[in-house]
């Protein structure tokens, strides 16, 4: 098999028989939240993100991600001081804690034995002859202000220690169809093929394991025209050149040249996250060379 071959047969998403256990996933998880009676009268959203919601995964990372988000309260930070508007503060009973705890309520009466709560953040509900792994994640409404009449929403993830992140999957969703579009629908078959050679590279010992969503952001943060070339072979060279040649040296000191993650909210780079500048170089230059270009 050529080169081309191999990346050409790379490009499509989960198999049929993949996608209908990550729809019967998805569902139960929903049926179990449907069915618990104290959510009853709560306010509350259920959607996929990440990369299944994306259809950017690949068999190998072919969890399904759930965001249980509760809307009773939402939480805020602004720009400036003075830019949200003045409002009371929630005195209802969703607090992290209750919403935690309720959710694996749910779960483990759904999924009797499979349900893992031991992560600092998601519930961890293991896959069988019929589903797929999931982690389902409790979250809160977030809005980040510009202004008073201007903001973003996301979702504020509180973990077990207190701590808290902020995630903004309907942005990553939107951007991610809109470079799609841009591209003919080359971009997710991009996605798709470096989380590939991510996965065969880990299985035969050659490179460590790097978050598929990482991944997916270095493969967001090339020019559209990478994707427009005329074989795969030459559009994964160039995908490659430019990830390797612009994470060369420290993070930018102008804001407006740093990578951002798909959802164009966070910077890709910074102290908190799970990798670094380096860990992008070293990524592509195992894949140049385990794929076989020239030097």
């Amino acid at each position: 098999m050529t080169l081309e071959e191999k990346l050409s047969s790379w490009t499509g998403p989960s198999s049929a028989t993949e996608q209908d256990k990550q729809e019967r996933t998805e569902r139960m998880i929903r049926e179990a939240i449907k069915g618990h009676a104290a959510f009853d009268g709560c306010d509350l959203s259920v959607y996929s993100k990440g990369s299944y919601a994306n259809n950017t995964n690949v068999k190998a990372d072919s969890d399904v991600d759930i965001a249980v988000q509760c809307r009773e309260a939402v939480y805020w930070d602004e720009a400036t001081e003075g830019a949200h508007p003045p409002s009371g503060s929630y005195t209802g009973i969703w607090t992290p804690a209750r919403l935690r705890s309720e959710l694996e309520i749910a779960l483990k009466s759904k999924f009797p034995g499979q349900v893992d709560s031991s992560g600092s953040t998601a519930f961890r509900i293991h896959s069988s002859s019929a589903r797929v792994d999931a982690d389902v994640v409790p979250c809160f409404g977030y809005r980040y202000y510009f202004s008073s009449s201007n903001y973003r929403e996301g979702a504020k993830v509180f973990k077990k220690d207190g701590k808290s992140l902020v995630n903004y999957p309907k942005q990553q969703l939107e951007n991610g169809r809109g470079k799609n579009t841009r591209t003919k629908q080359y971009y997710k078959k991009a996605v798709r093929i470096m989380k590939r050679v991510e996965n065969v590279m880990v299985a035969e010992g050659v490179h460590r394991e790097v978050p598929s969503f990482f991944v997916e952001c270095l493969v967001y943060n090339c020019p559209d025209s990478v994707f427009m070339e005329s074989t795969w072979t030459k559009t994964v060279e160039r995908m490659i050149l430019h990830i390797w040649q612009e994470l060369e040296g420290d993070e930018p000191a102008v804001d407006s040249e740093r990578w951002l993650e798909v959802s164009e909210c966070k910077y890709l780079f910074h102290s908190a996250q799970d990798w670094n500048r380096q860990d992008g170089r070293d990524f592509v230059k195992s894949a140049w060379n385990y794929l076989g270009y020239a030097s």
